[in-house]
């Protein structure tokens, strides 16, 4: 059965949208997804500083 995730605290920098959640264990996660067609983007990260800079980092393939 896949995990509800509430996001929180929710920032899009460039095409990709990065959250806050608690994990099913009652920590707090960071995720970057990337939101343009056909990129498969997709990270999770213990701090929200990485996942901010894997998203201003990260170039779509297309």
């Amino acid at each position: 059965m896949p995990a509800y995730r509430r996001f929180r605290d929710v920032q899009k920098i460039g095409p990709v949208q990065v959250a806050s959640f608690h994990d099913g264990r009652g920590r707090d996660r960071h995720t970057a997804a990337c939101t343009a067609p056909g990129c498969d983007f997709s990270t999770e990260y213990d701090n929200r500083s990485a996942a901010e800079l894997a998203a201003r980092t990260h170039r779509c393939p297309a």
